[in-house]
């Protein structure tokens, strides 16, 4: 983005992973269970903490990730609060140890579909309320929607040759 950020929302993500078998072989399945904020994530060093296990899936706690707003995305911010579902996009790649890693999380929808261009997986989670709050107040005050134009119709008679 050419714009700096304008608000830095420190975030962390909550991955689940459960092993999907079949004959003689075994993939692990990974899913953003929801991205969580507060100020005391931002501290958070530990990444891909474990922190709930119940027998079928294992969930990981991944903070010291930051929503970051940029101006000159407000209008992709406003199209995914106004769109049917409201979402957090996540960006993920694979560590040497085969576990999806979050990169990065953005609101910007244009950006989610850009890390599937380069082979990020990208899931979508609900956006937390008081991202949302924050989101909804930054759209608010930095986009300016596109003025609608009308076009011209050119006459064409005028213009005939004789």
């Amino acid at each position: 983005m050419s714009a700096g950020p304008r608000v830095s929302l420190p975030v962390a993500v909550v991955m689940a992973r459960k092993t999907v078998t079949g004959k003689g072989w075994q993939v692990p399945s990974w899913r953003v269970v929801g991205v969580v904020a507060g100020a005391e994530l931002a501290v958070q060093q530990a990444r891909g903490t474990p922190i709930r296990e119940d027998g079928t899936e294992e969930h990981f706690l991944w903070g010291g990730l930051n929503l970051e707003l940029f101006r000159d995305a407000a209008a992709s911010y406003w199209a995914n609060l106004t769109g049917r579902q409201p979402s957090l996009f996540v960006l993920c790649s694979e560590d040497d140890q085969g576990r999806l890693v979050p990169k990065s999380v953005t609101a910007d929808q244009d950006e989610a579909s850009s890390g599937v261009e380069v082979n990020d997986r990208v899931f979508s989670a609900p956006i937390p309320p008081e991202v949302y709050q924050h989101l909804e107040a930054f759209v608010i005050a930095h986009h300016v929607p596109e003025e609608k134009r009308k076009r011209k119709r050119t006459d064409w008679s005028a213009h005939e040759e004789s």
